[in-house]
């Protein structure tokens, strides 16, 4: 394709085993051409030891770097230096650095400064700072255990604690609808997932068990998406719930008489008898002002504790 991206590969192999480099080479090949595919790292050293039986088959160029100094990374510099010549020559529209070492953050950063794509490979591991520097940043081992069917289920929170929240990235869906869909039809699938990658570098559907964004869409009860003529939409869903809601709240403090409920016990009643409930779905970024929107409801200070409100029923009906 004429427009076809022009890529550089750059694999600091000192914290990267060689067995990633099919799903390395297959990530980048999806947005675009492979024309640098450069691999650095001491060769006279055991560390390297994976890469050396699939430098050939994957026609990758070992770049020799001596460790001059205990406790200094040569190879890091090598990449830098190496990126920015590539940079000056003006063949590539791309990098990718692949790493999950926190010392590429500024080179990430700068090479997008100079208009180029930047995606960032690396494991779960992987400072943040560095996943946000880069447009698109991806974890290679989450890859290999989804390509091979090894991930479990089971995995423990201190593995995928540097990876964006889930709760974050639906809070997210809830935002970006509100902010760029249009009410009728909601936004377009591929424009949302465009602007959670660009807010969420570190986004990927595989990341949380799903292969597909549109399955990763389907968990969340309340989105509705349907395909109109040839592209697919996503919209917040109108249910039952949107209109009878304010009823169930006014049953709710009606129940406590005048003295009234806590705010947050009330909203904590809400999301037991509806889970999946959000006031962003209606145009809201917190309870107290989804409540102040009723006028069959007041909000007070607890006369005990001036930091607690309370929700009562208006004089006024």
């Amino acid at each position: 394709m004429a427009d076809e991206k022009n890529f550089a590969v750059l694999i600091d192999s000192d914290n990267i085993s060689g067995k990633y480099i099919k799903y390395i080479l297959d990530e980048v090949s999806n947005h675009g051409s492979i024309t640098y595919k450069r691999v650095y790292g001491d060769w006279t050293g055991k560390t390297s030891a994976s890469w050396k039986n699939v430098l050939l088959e994957n026609s990758l160029s070992p770049i020799q770097q001596y460790s001059y100094t205990k406790g200094k990374n040569a190879t890091d510099s090598a990449m830098i230096i190496d990126a920015m010549d590539i940079l000056y020559t003006g063949n590539v529209e791309g990098f990718c650095i692949v790493s999950s070492d926190s010392d590429f953050t500024r080179l990430a950063a700068r090479l997008r400064e100079a208009g180029k794509v930047v995606i960032g490979m690396g494991e779960k591991k992987t400072p943040k700072p560095f996943c946000a520097a880069c447009n698109i940043f991806k974890y290679i081992d989450i890859l290999i255990d989804e390509e091979e069917k090894e991930s479990s289920k089971s995995s423990s929170v201190k593995d995928t604690e540097t990876m964006t929240n889930i709760r974050t990235i639906e809070n997210a869906i809830i935002n970006i609808i509100i902010e760029n869909g249009d009410e009728e039809i909601g936004i377009d699938m591929g424009e949302l997932g465009s602007r959670l990658v660009k807010r969420y570098p570190d986004f990927d559907t595989r990341n949380y068990g799903y292969t597909k964004l549109s399955k990763f869409l389907a968990n969340y009860h309340s989105l509705d998406i349907r395909q109109l003529r040839n592209s697919i939409y996503v919209k917040i869903k109108d249910t039952e719930m949107n209109a009878s809601i304010e009823d169930i709240i006014l049953d709710i403090v009606k129940v406590h008489g005048y003295k009234g409920i806590n705010m947050a016990t009330l909203s904590q009643k809400i999301l037991n008898l509806y889970p999946h409930f959000n006031v962003r779905e209606y145009g809201y970024s917190k309870f107290e002002q989804f409540l102040r929107g009723f006028h069959s409801l007041e909000i007070i200070e607890d006369k005990h504790n001036a930091t607690v409100k309370k929700v009562i029923l208006s004089e006024n009906i």
